[in-house]
């Protein structure tokens, strides 16, 4: 019998696919295969975002520490992050980390600190914040810009859920992607070595292994492009001719014409206005806002405006 996150993913992927823009739900990438992928896109030389993230926590970290003083740190979809540990080193208030991802394999390189409980739990933070512990001040994490993998309507529902979540001393950081010239972002998602085109391929893979599905990779060309309008960048696959893929487990014939995107993962980046407008729309105020000295990353700080009650 399906868990009910399975069966939520399956309604998402059978509505994703019968969209207007055909689209997967991003889950799809991170089965093992996929998280390893993505540990060495971390590492490619155009892909920048983990280390201006990186040299912003580095200074900060202390500050951000003595800011929350966090008791327990939890991060949203970070198993493995290696920027995590800036704060796990800086935080001497903290008893519990919990790692909170998709990915079961993620989870499992999580960092590990001598006097510090750690309890993964697997899960969809889109879904199952309502599962995180309570207790004691915490310091809720979503780095690597894994905010700008939403889309905006669910960006404020992540907002709303996250605001509802938050205890008076909590608060909520955020690490996000600043826009910038075109193509730098395009070549963060184009690199050389074809490895993001790998991962982003994974997920067609995953769908066909777990749900009998006769994507053929070949029938389909990696895209990667900034979209001005949307300030992202729109990253998927391209069909390279009309053909039809079948999908057993869900019991659905897609249609694909020639030129027609499939998307995978949109990457959105941010300026602090709009960043702290959405914010602001579920009662969650930016308290302090650092970015790396090129001006190419922000990390957030922000706490729910509680209002008084007489």
């Amino acid at each position: 019998m399906l868990s009910t996150a399975r069966s939520e993913l399956y309604e998402e992927t059978a509505r994703g696919l019968r969209g207007e823009v055909k689209d997967l739900p991003s889950v799809w990438l991170y089965d093992e295969r996929g998280s390893k992928l993505y540990q060495e896109i971390t590492r490619l030389p155009d892909y920048y975002l983990p280390r201006r993230e990186a040299e912003i926590l580095e200074v900060r970290a202390r500050e951000i520490a003595q800011g929350t003083q966090a008791e327990m740190l939890v991060e949203l979809g970070g198993g493995g992050a290696k920027n995590t540990r800036y704060l796990l080193d800086a935080l001497d208030s903290l008893e519990r980390f919990v790692p909170f991802d998709v990915s079961e394999q993620m989870l499992q390189s999580s960092p590990r600190y001598p006097g510090i409980s750690v309890q993964p739990i697997v899960g969809d933070f889109e879904r199952d914040l309502d599962s995180l512990p309570s207790g004691g001040r915490r310091l809720i994490a979503l780095l690597g810009s894994t905010i700008g993998n939403l889309a905006p309507a669910r960006r404020g529902r992540l907002f709303e859920a996250v605001a509802g979540a938050l205890a008076v001393d909590d608060a909520f950081l955020v690490g996000l992607d600043l826009v910038k010239d075109a193509s730098r972002l395009e070549a963060a998602y184009n690199d050389s070595a074809g490895v993001t085109e790998e991962f982003v391929r994974n997920a067609l893979a995953a769908v066909n292994g777990e749900l009998d599905a006769t994507f053929d990779q070949r029938c389909f060309a990696y895209d990667a492009h900034w979209d001005p309008e949307h300030e992202w960048v729109d990253i998927g696959l391209r069909a390279r001719e009309p053909h039809a893929v079948e999908i057993a487990g869900l019991e659905l014939e897609v249609e694909f014409a020639a030129g027609e995107l499939l998307r995978v993962e949109i990457s959105s980046k941010f300026r602090r206005e709009r960043f702290e407008f959405e914010a602001g729309k579920a009662a969650l105020l930016v308290e302090s806002w650092w970015t790396d000295r090129a001006g190419d990353f922000a990390v957030a700080l922000l706490r729910g405006h509680r209002k008084e009650t007489s």
